[in-house]
């Protein structure tokens, strides 16, 4: 493959330094687009390519051939004709509330009346402009427009955490937005793209036809690089490279299709040849992280979590439920879809890799601590604890972590007699460290509380929460109720483990460990 020099904006192209592009051609998602409807709604978490696959979209509407050299689109697009395209992004900067936001639309507006050479009557009033601008560019160019919306729904984000305010800009946004149906008559082409849905009734007022392609199958790998686009475009970067281990780091997310890579991750570890969560730091979720917490949600089901297709269609500001919020937002992804009663959709969810599965765990356990050093010291013991195999160690790295949370964030957060907050902790540590932690697995005596398996070594754990002293039933329970026989029969030596955790003392109350003979 020859590469070349061509210019930035275009989706297929993704820069290595200084030595050129290599293109991945999404063009063929663009004819497809434009021939088969005329609204579109785009979902993908931050950092995946929507951005740049608009710029395509507004290249190729303005009849950039030039820029699709070799592509698909270069001969199978008709470049003479030529529309007025009209481009909102709301991708840079922080919006502080509902007056900053009228005063960035009004200068995306401004900007795109520069660009269109067309003056509006009414440039103080955001929604008229808007409408003007739309159908002053047909007039002009005697083509219709085309309408292109980045990050449509940044604005709220950036203040989430302030549920009025967020409330206050949603109905900003509703307003400017509600023009694209008055404004049907004189549009070519619209395509949105966004992080989070919100439903039609909060944002995309009157825009029935708007066509959601999140979830759809034909458009799964719209955004990112599948397997094979990696391996064939990237691949005289690969010499040396193991491939099976980029593959759990960075692939696996997925819209009901093929998975695909992160392209931000692909780009800086073909540059720095270095395994780290490059996509998770560019964002922090505090925010959900909180949410999480507030709603006592049971961190270790993360691993397979169910939900009916409501929660992945949309969610409210004032209802946000944390299932929704973590699958729009990239932390979670779709493991396959399921139909109970033949016709009521059930979608698996999980981890996309294991770049998201540690550092979220990571995150969370800095969330509950105030001394982050000591949290890295007891991760580093924790480890060479488990390569030793000297597991009933490990009472004294968690008895350490829970003494470690202030009193005042129990209080607050009333966490100290929920069984499933300390066995989420215990979760987040063995997944921070990438181990294979399994949760809730079904036996045929009932459900085991986690297994952590680790080379040779299965670690079967059992939590209880007792109101003071230590009473022995987490452990008696894993030998009665034998959790341990799905295991026995792979040639593992099994640790039982079990753990009791005082609400008076907040803290484990009992470690018991056996290891049961072959």
């Amino acid at each position: 493959m020859t590469k070349k020099k061509l210019p930035v904006g275009i989706q297929s192209f993704v820069e290595i330094r200084t030595e050129g592009y290599y293109y991945v051609d999404k063009t063929p998602f663009v004819k497809k687009l434009v021939d088969e409807g005329k609204y579109y709604f785009l979902s993908r978490p931050r950092r995946f390519g929507k951005s740049l696959f608009l710029d395509t979209l507004r290249q190729a509407f303005l009849g950039k051939r030039e820029l699709f050299e070799g592509l698909f689109l270069e001969n199978h697009w008709d470049w003479s004709k030529k529309y007025p395209v009209i481009y909102v992004s709301f991708g840079a900067g922080v919006i502080e509330d509902e007056n900053d936001l009228v005063k960035q639309i009004l200068l995306i507006l401004e900007e795109n009346q520069e660009n269109l050479g067309i003056t509006c009557k009414h440039a103080d009033d955001y929604r008229a402009c808007f409408y003007e601008l739309i159908k002053r560019a047909v007039e002009k160019f005697g083509a219709k427009s085309v309408v292109l919306v980045d990050e449509y729904d940044k604005p709220i984000l950036d203040r989430i955490d302030d549920l009025k305010t967020a409330s206050r800009i949603r109905e900003k946004l509703k307003n400017f937005y509600s023009v694209l149906k008055d404004a049907d008559p004189y549009l070519k082409f619209c395509f949105l793209t966004g992080v989070t849905k919100f439903s039609k009734v909060s944002i995309f007022s009157g825009l029935n036809n708007l066509e959601d392609i999140t979830i759809s199958p034909d458009y799964a790998t719209i955004c990112g690089y599948t397997q094979k686009e990696f391996e064939t475009v990237f691949s005289d970067r690969l010499e040396g490279v193991d491939l099976e281990e980029v593959r759990l780091w960075y692939n696996g997310y997925s819209w009901l299709g093929e998975p695909v890579y992160n392209p931000f991750d692909i780009l800086l570890f073909l540059r720095n040849h270095e395994f780290r969560p490059y996509w998770f730091e560019t964002g922090t979720p505090t925010f959900l992280i909180k949410l999480l917490t507030e709603r006592k949600f049971f961190i270790p089901e993360l691993e397979h979590l169910e939900v009916g297709e409501e929660l992945l269609e949309s969610f409210e500001i004032e209802s946000i439920k944390p299932e929704t919020i973590l699958f729009q937002t990239g932390y979670l992804t779709i493991e396959k879809l399921e139909y109970v009663l033949g016709k009521k959709r059930i979608y698996k969810l999980r981890y996309p890799n294991l770049e998201v599965k540690s550092a979220f765990s990571e995150h969370l356990l800095n969330y509950f601590v105030q001394d982050i050093r000591a949290k890295v010291e007891n991760e580093i013991r924790l480890a060479r604890i488990l390569e030793s195999g000297r597991i009933e160690e490990l009472i004294d790295i968690f008895r350490a972590f829970f003494a470690s949370i202030p009193y005042d964030w129990y209080r607050k957060t009333e966490l100290s007699g929920y069984e499933g907050f300390y066995a989420s902790i215990f979760y987040c540590y063995f997944a921070a460290l990438g181990l294979e932690v399994r949760v809730e697995e079904a036996t045929n005596q009932g459900r085991l509380d986690m297994a952590v398996l680790f080379e040779d070594r299965c670690y079967l754990f059992e939590f209880k929460v007792v109101e003071g002293q230590a009473e022995g039933r987490a452990l008696e329970q894993l030998k009665e109720k034998g959790y341990f026989e799905k295991y026995a029969a792979k040639g593992r030596r099994i640790f039982l483990i079990g753990v009791e955790f005082s609400k008076r003392e907040r803290n484990i109350v009992s470690f018991e460990v056996e290891e049961l003979k072959n």
